[in-house]
This record gives C-alpha cells, structure tokens and sequence, in this order.
C-alpha cells in the first residue's frame, strides 16, 4: 500500500536533505564526493582530500565528475592555467565548484594567458560560484573568464553561474564563437542541434574586461528573420534558440565592448543588473544590453550607464532578427551613443520592438537611431527623457541608405521629452512611418505633427514624477497590454494615462 506524503512531511524531508520523486516515494539525493584543490600546498602525496588536496587545475580536471560531487579551492591560494572538468551532475543533485576555507582572500583562478580560465564543454547540471578569476597576461588574443561550450551535444540544463569576481581579462577585439568574454556561452557544430536550458547567470561582479561582459553565440541560428547580416556559412544552423535563460543582479564596469549581448535565445530575462562603462576601448560598435536573432525578451529593472562612445554606445538596442523585445523600467544614463538602437540590416528584419515605463537622463547623441532594414512594429510609449547637461542632437537618427519601399513602423507615444540646455532636438533622415502623439516636449521646438501632445512645463522632478498641476496628468493615450505598472511600480489607473515613466498623482 503506498502512503501520502503530507505537505509537513515534505518540507521536513526537504529540509533533511532528502527529495520526493513523482508517486510520492522519497528518495535521497545522491550525497556525492567532495574533492579539494589548494595550489599552494606542498604537491606529494596528493589525493584530493583535505588533508591532502591536489595542487594543479590538470589534477582536478583528470577527474570525471558526477552528481552531487563538489570540487572545491582553498581561499587565499591561487591557481594558473585553464579549469577544464568533464561530467557533471543531475537535477537533484548537481556538480558544484567552489570555494572553501575562512582566509579573508577569495580563491583565485589565473589564467596567465590561457585562452579559458575556465571551460564546461558539454555539460549540465553544475553549479560554478564564488571564485575570482583572472585572465592578464599576454593581453590582445582571444579569451574568457567562463567559456560555456556545447559541440553538437543536444541540450545541456541546469547551469548556474553565481557570486563569481571576473576581473581583467585582457582579450582582443573579437566578436566570435569562441571569444573574447568575461562569461561565454557558446553553441557550436553542426551535426545535431544543440542550446541551453535553464542556464542561470546572477550575482556576479564583472570589472575591467576585454571585450564582451556576458556573450552568447550559437552556430545554429540560421532562420529568414536575420538574413544576411549574420553569414549563413558561418552559422549555418537551422535556428536553436536557448530557453529559460536568466541574467540577473550583475554588475558590470570598464568593459572594452558591450555589456551583455544576447543572442539564439528564446524568452530570455535580464534583469536587475548594474552597467557601468562599456564601448571604451573597442573600435567596433556596441551597446550597454542588446539582442541579436532573440525571440520574446525581457530587458527590465536594469541601470546602464558610460557609454564610451558614439558607436553606437546606446544603453538598449534590438538588433537584426530581434522579435518582440520589451525594454521596461530601466534607468539610463550619461551614455554618449544614446538610449535605444534598432538595428535590422543585410536582409534582417527587427519585430515588435516595445520601450516603455523607463527613464533616460543626459543620454545622446540620439535618444532613438534606426538602421536602414525592416523595422516593424515599434512602439515607445511611456518613458521620460531628461537633458541637462548633455543635449542630443538627434531625437531620432533615421540612418540613411536603405530603399525608400523599406518598413518602417515606428510609434512614439506618452512620453516626456524635456530638455535643459541650450539647443533643441532635430531629426535626421526622419521616415515616413515615424509617427508621435500625445508626447510632451519642453524645451524643445518639435517641428512634427505630435497631436494630443504638451508643450507647456511637465513640472518634473527630479526624481521623475510630476509636480501637481502638471499638464501631463491624465493627458496620455490609452496603450493596450501596457504591462501594469509604471518605473516606480505603481499600478496603471484605468483611463487616459499619464505621460511619461510616473504613473501616480501629482506631487508638492
């Protein structure tokens, strides 16, 4: 006869350590080995224990790991040369690397010049936390901290990466498969299909690097959507999108290139996570946190800031083959590219683009800049731009070059344009499918039809809400599917909306 396992009963169980399987038979998770790894330790008579800890990264990586196994590195001790382990572990029980030990100093991983400090090729189920990796010496090739790599392998789940501390990794300018990222996560091969599942990238300090923050790559990509701005031989892969990723509480500074690029993921989430610097040393063009070939992304809850540069040097961008992207509640800022590129050339074409309920302070030399391919179904609708110091010389840059019959849908709704400086903002190039209404624009002589709108004082403050009296309350157009909340989280009101980012009543 077979009992039910009670709700008390459970959490007890899970407490212990002890997990249920379907039918209710609790089972124990595979307890596992535990292995330890002090490079400064004396080598003779290393086993991996404790008492006796192995002394190099090839001793640890000679090992094929299984579920519930940890391998662990003594902090304060330092290791060089490239982390390579093989197995991994399981759902209920997955392969650990971490730290151990109560020095004060992290355990360190250097790569001296390797071109991965650490590699999981073909794995699953591991979890990789809490260790500073570095990456210096012979700085100008290609390298990462973390590389991720699957070669023809299917689909690899469960991956978290956690509490690392990557710091100069010192790689050359090199947008490829293969490098150069503080993290990597790269797809490759072309014999069987392969993605992510489940992969998990949070709570991580990323600081000085060259180029890429966190940067996906996949061989199997190859979809209408994208055309030819990426080379179909070189990624000739019918398009494998890699799911339940998640890319949270990062912080990001003085990265050469971009902050995060997305790319061959489906319903990806980023958010709650902190870039400072990017675009500073790269010839090439990059953005703070941007989409490539995605499907149905969440960028939200994000502050990006220090754009180096003008190419392109924007906060956000949805780039070629970028569908139904959502930019909501971010905060950017002093950025000298801007706050929003879309992207689509070479044949691509960008979809259903959608910014709304977030703020942009002192961003330019653009606030929005379009490429010349297909971008349909855009809409910006509810945010607040704010220029003190700096004063864009474009609102929007409509790059030019493309065919005049190319589709261009572009709303502008409900937003707050205020400008302090001295100037105003023009428009280049502007297109026939650019359209806005109901905006407010103060200090800004707006030379295009922008019925319903304000161009008395918004009265906003400083920290964005709307003084009382505000001739922007109430004032905006009904938007459907406006995602319920406004940048401070209040609920949206039924009814004619407020323009802008703040959705609550005036304040004193």
């Amino acid at each position: 006869m077979r009992h039910r396992v009670t709700a008390a009963v459970l959490a007890a169980l899970t407490a212990a350590g002890v997990t249920v399987a379907s039918g209710s038979a609790a089972q124990a998770a595979p307890a596992g080995r535990t292995f330890h790894v002090d490079c400064s330790a004396a080598p003779s008579g290393a086993t991996g224990s404790r008492q006796h800890p192995w002394t190099t990264l090839a001793e640890a990586g000679a090992v094929t790991y299984g579920p519930g196994d940890r391998l662990l590195f003594k902090r304060g001790s330092t290791c060089t040369g490239t982390l390579a382990p093989r197995g991994g572990g399981s759902a209920r029980a997955p392969f650990t690397i971490a730290d151990y030990g109560s020095a004060a100093a992290r355990a360190k991983l250097d790569g001296a010049g390797a071109h991965d400090v650490v590699l999981l090729s073909d794995m699953e189920y591991v979890h990789l936390a809490d260790l500073e990796i570095t990456d210096a010496a012979a700085p100008g090739s290609e390298r990462n901290g973390v590389r991720l790599r699957l070669t023809d392998y299917g689909t690899a789940h469960g991956l978290r990466i956690s509490g690392l501390y990557i710091h100069d990794v010192r790689g050359g300018d090199h947008k490829t498969v293969s490098g150069s990222s503080a993290i990597h996560i790269a797809v490759e091969g072309t014999a069987k299909a392969s993605a992510y599942d489940g992969l998990d990238i949070g709570h991580n300090r990323i600081e000085d690097v060259d180029r890429e923050g966190i940067y996906f790559k996949s061989t199997f990509s190859k979809r209408d959507l994208v055309g030819q701005q990426q080379d179909p031989d070189a990624y000739p892969g019918e398009w494998t999108p890699s799911t339940g990723i998640r890319i949270h509480h990062n912080t990001l500074k003085s990265l050469a290139g971009d902050g995060m690029k997305l790319d061959t993921t489906s319903g990806a989430r980023v958010d709650h996570n902190r870039v400072d610097g990017f675009q500073l040393r790269s010839p090439s063009a990059n953005a703070g946190i941007w989409t490539f070939n995605t499907d149905d992304t969440t960028v939200e809850h994000n502050e990006v800031s220090g754009g180096g540069n003008t190419h392109d040097g924007m906060s956000f961008d949805a780039d070629g083959a970028s569908q139904n992207t959502v930019f909501q509640y971010n905060y950017s800022h002093d950025n000298a590219g801007g706050f929003l590129l879309i992207c689509p050339y070479s044949g691509a074409t960008t979809v259903g683009t959608v910014a709304r309920y977030n703020v942009s302070r002192d961003d330019g030399a653009r606030l929005i800049q379009n490429c010349w391919g297909p971008i349909i179904d855009t809409q910006i609708y509810n945010n607040t731009f704010r220029n003190t110091e700096r004063v864009p010389g474009y609102l929007v840059q409509d790059d030019a070059g493309g065919p005049a019959t190319t589709r261009h849908e572009l709303s502008v709704r409900n937003n707050v344009f205020v400008s302090e400086g001295t100037g105003g903002y023009a428009f280049k190039n502007p297109t026939a499918g650019l359209s806005f209404d109901h905006n407010a624009f103060y200090g800004i002589d707006m030379t295009r039809p922008n019925p319903g709108g304000v161009t008395e004082d918004p009265q906003l403050r400083d920290d964005f809400r709307l003084g009382a009296g505000s001739p922007a309350l109430a004032a905006g157009a009904v938007v459907e599917n406006n995602g319920g909340r406004d940048w401070f989280g209040n609920r949206l009101r039924p009814g004619a909306p407020n323009i802008g980012a703040y959705a609550g009543h005036g304040v004193r």
